[in-house]
Formats: structure tokens, C-alpha cells, sequence
């Protein structure tokens, strides 16, 4: 209903002022839709804007479709407003109590987004997972837009500390220990192998070897590195399953060098004029794009470099994807904004890229290992736990399995929302003591509202849906609820998964207004079942956003 109703005003506004671009967008407190068109108009016309949207707004009032529907025009200073009729929100809340509710219209635009891809040299860390976060929220919202997708992970199984890990395992001690996960004991070696490097140069020389022979394509090393990488994937698939993350492929650096596809990339940046030889080194001048630096794509001991593979990874999706989107740290923007200026030269689809900001914990609140980094691990185990103690003094009188159960989803949420609310280009700070907050801008504030609900229609019962809302509570409330569909577009079109968060909490917090002004199980006859209608909308609602969050859905908490 929402999108059909935005192309009933859009096409009423451009009949009637003879633009395409009629700039509607929300109208906040004053209005559901607001156009600020006048201002545009108003050097045409050379009157005031206040003027022609008074203008506007009258022609608009004798528009039959806009009547058909009871959407009131009106003009407010240089506004064009429109509010919405009962025809609107009846048809909208019909829509809201039916499964899969915002799910959009199929797509023919095939997408591919990467995301995460983290060196497999040691555990996920708390900057990690803000890259997990967000690449699966937007791959979660994708789908839920209607687009065939595919999520990548792209494995790095060829670079130097990867080579530093085999050589480790070569030559140190290995052995997994009780209880270690597999990417801790990566870790450990990779470490020990480092230190042993300080201690003695001369094996620069012999990891250097290992990187010549993967090239090469020795049987061997190629098994030796393929091994220890799949070790620590397999580390990194525990910490992901504990955050709802999934991925439907994990491509390996290396297959692009024995397919022959970086050769031919190689191949093609030679004949390109921004091509810079020296001896056996190639580089791109691209001053053009305005990097002083030379980009380096091929070592002078005639081995790739990373760039010159994530270049064949890259040619390979534009050719089986229409969109390509990347997730890649702010650390990388360089790195990014080279390949994608590279991808023009090439004349080839440039990827999109989302930079994140890191996320850090509050000085002083978790060990850090003697200055290493704080692993995904250990901040899922500790909001865990923190989760369960909450869990256990809310609801005593569950069982321990049962509560442990609600706490796992809790702190899920706890963690996804906390992360994924603040926009991608901002920092943040991780504090478990807002995110675990049942009252606040929190994942467990949201999955409390949805468990209220539940509550609500599980007390209820059966009951006859009526559409017909009548107090400003509950058409406040049945507007917002209109507006997911809306928020899902815009997620995918802006790649701003956060929009998403901020929509979720404020129709939890709408929802709870509603709950305390307006009596539902109390109430009788047409008023209760129009209210508990309206609850089972936006116990439905709440679910399919929690859902492309990431977040359990849960019943109880």
C-alpha cells in the first residue's frame, strides 16, 4: 500500500507542476508525505514559494485519485503536504497482519556483496564483527527487497601471513591444545613464528620461498596453505554462527591464480597507458584519479601482489553480477578507492563500496589479552553471561535451559543493534551496559516490545480482525507500521543498514505508547478487536524487522 500510494501522489505532482523530480519525502509531525517542490519552481516562476504551494495544494485538491483515496492536500508555508485517509490505513493494516509483510517485489538484479573477510591468521576481533554486522544486515535486507543475492567471503590464502603460519607450522610446535579453537591456535603459531622472524631475519628468506612456490602452484605448499587457512575458517564459522551471520560462498584468493584470470588481468593493465614497467615490477600511474603513489600489481620477483588477485576477483563478479558491493574497514580506503579506479580503467562494473568506522569497548572493561586485541569471542562470552544474570532476575521461575536459551538471543540482539544502529561512516563505542538495557535504544528493548505483543494476542485468544482504526494512538501507530516496506528500499538503495535499527526502535517505542494510552485486553466489541488487529500487525512487523536485523524474534523474555 505504501508504494502504491507514493506513485498515486508522485504522478498527481507531476501532472501537476510538470516536473519528474518532485522532491517527496516524509513529513515528519505535520504530514505522512511533504514535497518541497515550490522551492524549485519558484525561480521559473519568479514568485514566492509560499505562493505556489498554495497554488499547488488547491489544484491538487480537486485530483480524483487523490480523493478516491482520502489523502488530504494542504499547504504549509513552502510545503506541500499529504495526509493520509482511513482508506489508507485500513488497506495498510490488512497488508501488516500477513506473513513475510514488507517482502518486495522480485528483482531481475543480481547482487553479490562481500563482507568480513578476514585475514585467516587469528580469531575475529571486536572491529571484525562490525563488518559482519553490517554486511549481513544488508544482505538480510536484500532479500527481503526482493534481489537475488549471493554473500561472499573472500579468503586471503596467499598472503605473507598466511606463508608466515605455514612456516610456523612447519617448524614450531603445533599441537591443538584442549578446548582451543581451531583460529586460536592459528593465532598461537602465527605469533610464535613472528617472534622466531625478530629473532632470526634468515627466515624472511624461507617464507618468502613458500610465497614463490603457492604461486607456482606447487602440490605441496598449495595443500599446506589450503589446510592451515581452512583451520582457522573453521574457528571463524563458530563465532559467526554465535551472530547470525551467514555466508553462501567463501571464494579463495588462490583460485584466481591457478584459473589463469590474474595473468589475463596482468595482461590487460600492461596495455594500458597508465602502465609503468620496471624491469619485472608493474604499477599504474593513477594520477589521473589523484594517487600520488604508484599502485603495484606485480612484485619485481615476477609474483602478484594482493591488489593484482582482488583485481581477477573483482573482473570475475562484474561478469556474473549486475551490482557488486564490498564492506571494507575505513583502513581501507585507499585500497578501495584504487581498485575501483582501476575498475574504471578497465572498463569493467565498479564495485560500491561501504566503509565502517571500528568500534571499540569502554577503556579498562575487558582484559586484552597483554595488549592484544579483545577477540569476538571473548565479548560474545561475556555478554552472554552478562545476558543470563539479567535473564535470571527478570524470570526466576524458568528453568536454566530455558533461560539461557532467551539469553543467547538476548545478547545477540544485545550486540547486533548496538553495532548496526550507529551509521557505518561514525565510530562507536560498544557498552554492554546500554546494549543489554531492556528500557533503552537496545536489540532487547525491541525484542521485549515483540514478546509483548505475543503476550497480548496469546492472552486474547481467537479473535475477528477489523481494519477500522479510529483514536490518534492507534493510526499513529498503524502509519508507522506502513512504513517498513519504504525502510527496507532505502536500506538497499542507500546502503545504510542503520535506517533499519532506528525504524525498528521507534515503532517498538510507538507501539508502547499506544499500549499505555489505549486499553486493548480491557477494551470490548469493535474497539478491542481493531485493537488487538493492530497489536498482531505490529507483532508482525516487529518480527520481520528483527528478523533482517539478525535478531531472534523471541516470544518470551
Amino acid at each position: 500500500m505504501f508504494f502504491d500510494t507514493l506513485a498515486i501522489v508522485t504522478k498527481a505532482l507531476t501532472e501537476c507542476t510538470g516536473l519528474t523530480d518532485i522532491q517527496l519525502a516524509d513529513g515528519g509531525e505535520h504530514a505522512d508525505l511533504a514535497s518541497t517542490v515550490a522551492f524549485s519552481l519558484a525561480k521559473v516562476k519568479k514568485q514566492a514559494p509560499v505562493k505556489i504551494a498554495q497554488d499547488i495544494a488547491t489544484a491538487l485538491q480537486g485530483n480524483k485519485d487523490l480523493a478516491d483515496l482520502g489523502i488530504t492536500v494542504e499547504a504549509k508555508g513552502p510545503y506541500i503536504n499529504f495526509i493520509l485517509g482511513s482508506m489508507y490505513v485500513s488497506a495498510t493494516l490488512k497488508e501488516a497482519t500477513k506473513k513475510g509483510y514488507g517482502m518486495l517485489p522480485r528483482k531481475e538484479i543480481r547482487v553479490v556483496l562481500e563482507h568480513t573477510s578476514a585475514n585467516p591468521n587469528g580469531p575475529l576481533h571486536v572491529g571484525h564483527i562490525r563488518n559482519s554486522i553490517i554486511g549481513d544486515t544488508l544482505a538480510r535486507a536484500f532479500r527481503k527487497a526482493g534481489f537475488p543475492l549471493e554473500v561472499q567471503y573472500y579468503v586471503n590464502d596467499m598472503g605473507r601471513q598466511i606463508a608466515i603460519v605455514v612456516w610456523g607450522f612447519d617448524n614450531l610446535e603445533h599441537e591443538h591444545r584442549k578446548g582451543e579453537k581451531e583460529d586460536a591456535q592459528i593465532a598461537r603459531v602465527y605469533i610464535a613464528a613472528n617472534r622466531e622472524i625478530e629473532k632470526d631475519p634468515g627466515i624472511t628468506q624461507q617464507v618468502d620461498n613458500l610465497m614463490q612456490l603457492v604461486e607456482a602452484g606447487d602440490a605441496d605448499t598449495v595443500k599446506k596453505f589450503r589446510r592451515e587457512v581452512t583451520r582457522c575458517l573453521d574457528g571463524f564459522a563458530v563465532t559467526m554462527a554465535n551472530l547470525n551471520v551467514k555466508h553462501d560462498r567463501f571464494v579463495w584468493e588462490s583460485d584466481f591464480v591457478r584459473n589463469g584470470d590474474t595473468k589475463k588481468v596482468i595482461e590487460k593493465i600492461e596495455k594500458l597507458p597508465q602502465a609503468r614497467h620496471e624491469a619485472s615490477l608493474l604499477s599504474l600511474d593513477l594520477a589521473e584519479f589523484g594517487f600520488a603513489n604508484k599502485y603495484v600489481i606485480r612484485r619485481s620477483d615476477g609474483t602478484s601482489v594482493y591488489a593484482a588477485r582482488d583485481l581477477a576477483f573483482h573482473s570475475w563478479k562484474s561478469a556474473n553480477f549486475d551490482r557488486v558491493i564490498d564492506v571494507l574497514g575505513a583502513d581501507h580506503k585507499l585500497i578501495g578507492a584504487q581498485l575501483q579506479s582501476t575498475m574504471k580503467l578497465l572498463r569493467e562494473k565498479t564495485p560500491e563500496i561501504v566503509y565502517f568506522e571500528f568500534v571499540s569497548l569502554p577503556e579498562g572493561s575487558m582484559s586484552t589479552r597483554a595488549g592484544k586485541f579483545v577477540s569476538a569471542d571473548d565479548l560474545i562470552d561475556e555478554v552472554t553471561k552478562r545476558a543470563f544474570d539479567e535473564v535470571t532476575l527478570r524470570r526466576p521461575e524458568l528453568d536454566e535451559a530455558t533461560r539461557r536459551n532467551i539469553a543467547g538471543s538476548v545478547a545477540r540482539a544485545g550486540i547486533r543493534y548496538d553495532i548496526v544502529k550507529i551509521s557505518p561512516e561514525k565510530s562507536t563505542v560498544f557498552d554492554w551496559n546500554e546494549a543489554l538495557d531492556f528500557e533503552r535504544q537496545s536489540g532487547p528493548y525491541i525484542q521485549y516490545a515483540h514478546a509483548r505483543a505475543c503476550s497480548i494476542l496469546e492472552k486474547a485468544g481467537t479473535f475477528s480482525e477489523c481494519y477500522d482504526l479510529e483514536t490518534v494512538q492507534e493510526i499513529a501507530l498503524a502509519k508507522k507500521i506502513a512504513k517498513f516496506p519504504g525502510v527496507i528500499e532505502k536500506v538497499v538503495t542507500e546502503l545504510r543498514p542503520h535506517l533499519l535499527a532506528t525504524y525498528s526502535h521507534e515503532l517498538a517505542d510507538i507501539f508502547n505508547t499506544f499500549y499505555h494510552y489505549e486499553p486493548v485486553l480491557k477494551s470490548e466489541g469493535k474497539v478491542k478487536e481493531r485493537r488487538l488487529t493492530l497489536v498482531k500487525a505490529v507483532q508482525n512487523t516487529l518480527q520481520e524487522s528483527l528478523e533482517t536485523l539478525g535478531i531472534d524474534a523471541i516470544h518470551t523474555m
